[in-house]
């Protein structure tokens, strides 16, 4: 695929993820640094643009934060470079420092920042969203529509931000980014691009000066000027679209994926002739001679949006400036409940809402076809919780913790982060995490625990985190716990990679996004370095992991670190390899008669094993079993066996 990304023909259409047009747009707009965090849905654009980097003299990063890839695509654009910052929704709220003073010193070449948001939530923590965020720091708000927009839009938001000096916000979400659709090529420019930062010029020259947010009252007021031309050009952008009557009955506002469901949502209904649509590619600020050209047309309107009212919030404010001219307007969305509040939008759920406003009947699923699945669903379809891969060294690490928490027996517990071993509050992690919040806060959280000794808490604290998460978010939550001696156990997952994204590199490792050599910053010298005490173990090796831990939680003087080092199941470099044959005696396993009582199936719950219920014992699924072993430590009754595979 990136060779089609980089080799497309102009004109010829081709089929891509709505990631990939993304990446497509930016090389059509002659992107020359991008730089970016893993965090779905946004991975796979700097993934398709580091897969033809030397192809096309880019240079492409996964940063160590979003706060930093932000600060890095900045400097390629003060350079006299087009760059591109990506990240996901949560990644804006890291990068917001960095953005807020961004906005105020200007860009001198194109940056477009890139937030893929996730509606529903469904690889994240929160639905949180990033909108807000470009009214909050006043710089310009583009939403795709489709595919095809997804490659236009970001081409000419680096034209737009040249145009005004500014960074430009452009926003996908999970259903555009991911799912695919048909996009005409344009051409690729020449990559002959060459950096020099200008910085002699006066502090008020914003080609040749200083690259600062001073004087806050000047470079304010120019900001204030850059969105103004914004708004003069989102009043002739292509990019907002209207189809319908020309006085419809309803008028439905709308913007990015919502789009498309709004659209299949009328069809269905049969309203063309009664309902316009209105899309919206130019979200902020809206342009005011365009909204009082539609909203004059309806009395009712519609908004058809994800997640938070934010459009409907701003296009209410626009019609209310506009009263005079347009008239009294009835309005529905996410405040009347029109909209549901929270989730993901499909057009079901619009079509349901359209009708209910216009009166007319729509059935969304048939009562017939609902039982008709219902039927063929039956009763034997098992059911699927989350859980951790086969051979997950995740699932040994939490079986450890678990274990050594309830032998100390003073209420332990552990602070978790975001990342696969989120899953540690779930069965499958036994449980072990009591806390979970944003990338660091376990640590973070730690720290402030691991003080109240002062008030009387003598709980053993513990956080988990992985190796990537410790670079991006943990080492200032280290540096606190050590320097104000606070007592707790950081357990560093270090799986080598940023799994749960797709194994990216991180500066722990020996490679970059681009596929070079790189040197790694070595995790156990870095906790030392700080301060705290450090040991490693591996975790498939259970005995031992857990004698270290109740040495680690029994030491009540300051910041202890055990990293536990095992390279993920799913790896490119371990995937399909087997340590150990794994098999179980079924003369030794008593089943439901040991006093285990199903351990392995009922507690520990590997994928890879099976049970069998008319024998009453327990099987390896041989194509499952990832071949760890480390199930051999969990049977009292010895019945599991392991011998080197072949």
């Amino acid at each position: 695929m990136s060779n089609l990304i980089l080799e497309g023909k102009k004109g010829n259409r081709y089929l891509l993820m709505g990631n990939q047009a993304i990446a497509r747009g930016a090389l059509e707009a002659g992107v020359c640094v991008a730089a970016g965090y893993p965090g779905t849905p946004s991975s796979e654009i700097i993934e398709t643009l580091s897969e033809i980097s030397k192809d096309r003299k880019l240079y492409v990063e996964w940063s160590v934060n979003e706060k930093i890839a932000m600060e890095v695509a900045a400097a390629a654009s003060f350079a006299g470079l087009r760059s591109l910052c990506v990240m996901k929704q949560n990644g804006v709220n890291v990068a917001s420092d960095f953005l807020l003073h961004l906005a105020y010193s200007g860009i001198r070449k194109g940056m477009v920042v890139v937030s893929c948001d996730d509606p529903g939530a469904l690889s994240s923590g929160n639905e949180g969203e990033s909108r807000h965020f470009a009214r909050m720091v006043e710089i310009p708000l583009l939403e795709p529509g489709d595919f095809q927009e997804a490659k236009d839009i970001v081409k000419w938001a680096f034209e737009l931000s040249e145009m005004i000096r500014s960074p430009v916000m452009v926003r996908s979400v999970t259903r555009l980014s991911h799912a695919s659709g048909n996009v005409v090529f344009d051409r690729l420019p020449p990559s002959d691009k060459t950096a020099y930062f200008k910085h002699s010029g006066l502090f008020t020259d914003p080609a040749e000066g200083p690259m600062i947010p001073f004087p806050v009252a000047f470079k304010h007021m120019q900001l204030q000027e850059k969105l103004k031309r914004a708004v003069a050009e989102f009043e002739i952008s292509s990019f907002n679209t209207y189809f319908g009557p020309q006085n419809p009955e309803l008028l439905v506002i709308t913007s990015s994926a919502c789009h498309l469901y709004a659209k299949e949502a009328i069809v269905l209904l049969g309203l063309g002739t009664r309902v316009g649509l209105l899309k919206l590619g130019t979200t902020w600020p809206l342009p005011p001679k365009l909204m009082e050209n539609y909203l004059s047309r309806s009395d009712k309107i519609l908004v058809v949006e994800e997640v938070i009212p934010f459009l409907e919030d701003n296009v209410k404010i626009v019609a209310a400036e506009l009263g005079s001219k347009i008239g009294f307007k009835t309005f529905f969305g996410k405040k009347d409940g029109a909209i549901p509040m929270t989730g993901e939008l499909n057009p079901d759920l619009v079509a349901t809402s359209i009708s209910k406003i216009l009166e007319v009947d729509y059935e969304p699923v048939s009562e017939t076809y609902l039982t008709r699945a219902k039927a063929l669903a039956g009763p034997g379809a098992p059911g699927r919780d989350l859980t951790f891969c086969p051979g997950c060294p995740h699932r040994a690490s939490f079986w450890s913790i678990h274990n050594i928490l309830q032998l100390d027996n003073r209420d332990g517990f552990v602070c978790g982060d975001i990342g696969c071993y989120s899953l540690g509050m779930l069965p499958c992690g036994f449980r072990t995490l009591r806390t979970l919040h944003a990338m660091g806060s376990g640590a973070g959280l730690a720290s402030g625990f691991g003080k109240l000794k002062m008030f009387g808490m003598d709980q053993p604290v513990l956080a988990t985190v992985g190796d990537s998460t410790f670079f991006h978010a943990v080492l200032p939550a280290l540096i606190n716990a050590v320097h104000h001696r606070s007592d707790i156990t950081l357990v560093i997952l270090d799986n080598s990679g940023t799994a749960m994204t797709g194994f990216q590199s991180h500066p722990g490792l020996p490679v970059d996004a681009m596929g070079d050599v790189a040197p790694y910053i070595d995790i156990v010298s870095v906790c030392e370095a700080i301060g705290a005490k450090v040991a490693v173990c591996d975790p498939f090796d259970l005995e031992k992991t857990e004698k270290i831990l109740l040495d680690l939680i029994e030491d009540q003087e300051g910041v202890k670190v055990l990293v536990l080092k095992q390279i993920c199941a799913l790896s490119p470099e371990k995937k399909g390899k087997k340590m150990y044959d794994v098999a179980i005696d079924q003369e030794i396993c008593l089943g439901e008669n040991c006093g285990c009582n199903r351990l392995c199936t009922r507690v520990f719950k590997c994928p890879g094993f099976i049970w069998d219920k008319e024998r009453g014992v327990s099987t390896i699924d041989e194509v499952i079993c990832a071949g760890c072993g480390v199930c051999v430590s969990i049977c009292p009754a010895g019945a599991i066996t392991k011998k080197e595979a072949a």
